[in-house]
C-alpha cells in the first residue's frame, strides 16, 4: 500500500467527500438545476455544491492558504506562499449529458510552483495523485508515461473550443497536420483527465489552447511526476495562465511541438 503524506491525505479526503455528492447528482442528472454561464458552458447545482465542500475541507485542514476556484474566483489567504487551484467538476458538459467522464481536480501551488495534484474520477473510482519528488499514482499503482517514441504509433488527446470561443480554425489546421502522422486523436471533454491519462500512459500526448489554471494545475504535477514533459505548444516553459499546453513523454514532445506550431489558421 502507498504511504501518503499528510498533505496528500488532506487533498484526497476533500476530493472523496465532494465526489460523493457529484456521484449522487449524476444519477439524477435530469433533476439538476442548471443555469447558463455562457455558450455551451454550464454551471450546475452539483458543481457549486462540490466547490463549497472542497473549500471548506481544504480551509479547515490548511487555514490561511489562498484559493483559485473555477466558480468562486481568487481568494487571497493569510499564507501568501500557498494557493489551492480547484476545479470541482471538470467535464461539466459530459456530466449534464449523462456521460460518465468527469473529475474533481485539486492542485497546490507553493511560491508559484505546482507541487501537488489530485484528480478523482468518482464514477470509475480512479484516484490520480502526485506530489513533487514522490512520483505519480493511480490509486496505489505507480504511474509512468508511455514509452512510445514513434509518432505514428501514438494516441493523442485534445480539446475543442466551446461554442462562441475563438480557436476553431487553429484546431482544424492542427488536426489536419497531425491526423496523418499519428494512430489516433481523441476528444473526451475533460482536460484534467486527459492529463491524468498521459501520466498513466493511456495517451501518448495531449495539447489544448485556451485552458484555465484550474483545468491544468493538478494534471501538470501528475505528468511531470510520471516522467513526462509539460510546456506550451511552442515548446517554451509552461505558464498555467498562458495560452496553451502540450504534455507527452520526452521523445514525442519536440516533434509534437514542431508539427503543432507549423499549423497556421487559414
Amino acid at each position: 500500500m502507498t504511504i501518503r503524506s499528510a498533505l496528500m491525505n488532506v487533498m484526497i479526503k476533500a476530493a472523496r467527500k465532494a465526489a460523493r455528492g457529484l456521484a449522487r447528482d449524476f444519477g439524477e442528472v435530469e433533476q439538476l438545476q442548471v443555469s447558463r454561464k455562457g455558450p455551451a458552458n454550464f454551471v450546475t447545482a452539483a458543481d457549486l455544491k462540490a466547490e463549497k465542500i472542497l473549500k471548506e475541507e481544504l480551509s479547515t485542514a490548511r487555514p490561511g492558504y489562498g484559493f483559485l476556484l473555477e466558480e468562486g474566483g481568487e481568494i487571497e489567504g493569510s499564507d501568501k506562499t500557498h494557493r489551492w487551484i480547484v476545479d470541482p467538476l471538470d467535464g461539466t458538459t459530459n456530466f449534464l449529458h449523462g456521460l460518465p467522464h468527469f473529475a474533481i481536480s485539486i492542485g497546490l501551488e507553493r511560491n508559484g510552483e505546482l507541487i501537488a495534484g489530485v484528480i478523482y474520477d468518482p464514477i470509475k473510482d480512479e484516484l490520480f495523485s502526485a506530489e513533487k519528488g514522490q512520483g505519480a499514482f493511480l490509486n496505489d499503482r505507480r504511474l509512468r508515461v508511455a514509452a512510445r517514441a514513434d509518432l505514428h504509433e501514438s494516441l493523442l488527446a485534445t480539446g475543442i473550443p466551446f461554442q462562441g470561443r475563438p480557436g476553431h480554425d487553429q484546431l482544424r489546421q492542427e488536426l489536419a497536420v497531425l491526423t496523418e502522422k499519428v494512430a489516433g486523436i481523441r476528444r473526451f471533454g475533460s482536460a484534467a483527465l486527459d492529463l491524468a491519462y498521459v501520466a498513466a500512459g493511456r495517451y501518448d500526448g495531449f495539447w489544448e489552447r485556451g485552458l484555465s489554471p484550474w483545468d491544468m494545475a493538478a494534471g501538470v504535477v501528475l505528468v511531470r511526476e510520471a516522467g513526462g514533459m509539460v510546456g506550451g505548444i511552442d515548446g517554451k516553459p509552461l505558464n498555467i495562465a498562458g495560452p496553451s499546453i502540450l504534455a507527452s513523454n520526452e521523445a514525442l514532445f519536440r516533434p509534437l511541438s514542431k508539427f503543432l506550431t507549423s499549423a497556421k489558421p487559414s
